[in-house]
């Protein structure tokens, strides 16, 4: 099974979504955690916020990508989350 850099799955979010900002890390290369922040989730419950990022991920998910934990914040809710 081929490994993903943590890059490669950032810029496929990135490329798929208006995101202010994504951080992934994998210590394996196949189980991810994301940071992603877009103002495409205001509104979204948390359900509907990682089916637009499981969605640009496509085929990937289940294959090079096992397992992914997302937090998907507006830029207010990360910023008040920073306080």
């Amino acid at each position: 099974m081929r490994h993903m850099h943590p890059q490669e799955v950032a810029k496929l979010i990135q490329e798929g979504m208006d995101t202010i900002e994504v951080e992934v890390r994998s210590d394996d290369g196949s189980h991810f955690s994301a940071l992603v922040v877009s103002e495409q989730f205001a509104g979204l419950r948390p359900l509907q916020r990682h089916q637009l990022v499981y969605g640009t991920l496509g085929e990937r998910v289940g294959r090079e990508i096992h397992a992914l934990s997302i937090r998907a914040l507006t830029a207010a809710e990360r910023d008040s989350a920073a306080e």
